[in-house]
């Protein structure tokens, strides 16, 4: 899986949200890509796709911004991934319990299904406010304490 510079620019921006001091007043775009080193026109284009997934409100004027929709206790990160990238997990542009195969290859949906199913287990059940304070899940903290999780292979 490889996550694209636009989830993880999505991801650090919905933490710099969380991070606001007043969840009711609006961050401006600047304020955002300069707290977390961001370029601003991607970032922009960027909102624009978590508003339309409603996980930002904007205000527009000279005061405005952004905020989170709902608390960060209530967007998994997940949500997140799908709103700038679209489903966690896709074979070839299809939905993996949309593939099929025959011969040798047929019980590759299984696995293919499996792999979103763990895909979920971990950014469905870890929430904005779980990452940004680094109190994540017990399962996805144990996950990474594999011994070879952080090793490339």
């Amino acid at each position: 899986m490889e996550i694209t510079a636009k989830t993880e620019y999505a991801v650090r921006a919905m933490l710099q949200l969380a991070e606001a001091g007043e969840p009711d007043l609006p961050v401006s775009v600047d304020a955002l890509a300069q707290a977390q080193g961001l370029p601003r026109k991607f970032l922009e284009a960027i909102l624009a796709d978590l508003r339309r997934a409603e996980l930002v409100i904007s205000t527009k004027g000279a005061r405005g911004g952004y905020r989170l929709a709902r608390p960060a206790s209530e967007i998994p990160v997940g949500a997140v991934f799908r709103a700038v990238d679209g489903p966690l997990a896709e074979v070839r542009g299809r939905r993996p319990h949309h593939t099929s195969y025959e011969g040798v290859a047929e019980h590759l949906p299984v696995l293919w299904v499996a792999v979103r199913s763990s895909l979920r287990q971990v950014l469905d059940d870890t929430s904005l406010e779980q990452l940004r304070t680094g109190r994540l899940p017990a399962h996805v903290r144990e996950l990474a304490q594999v011994p070879d999780a952080w090793v490339s292979r």
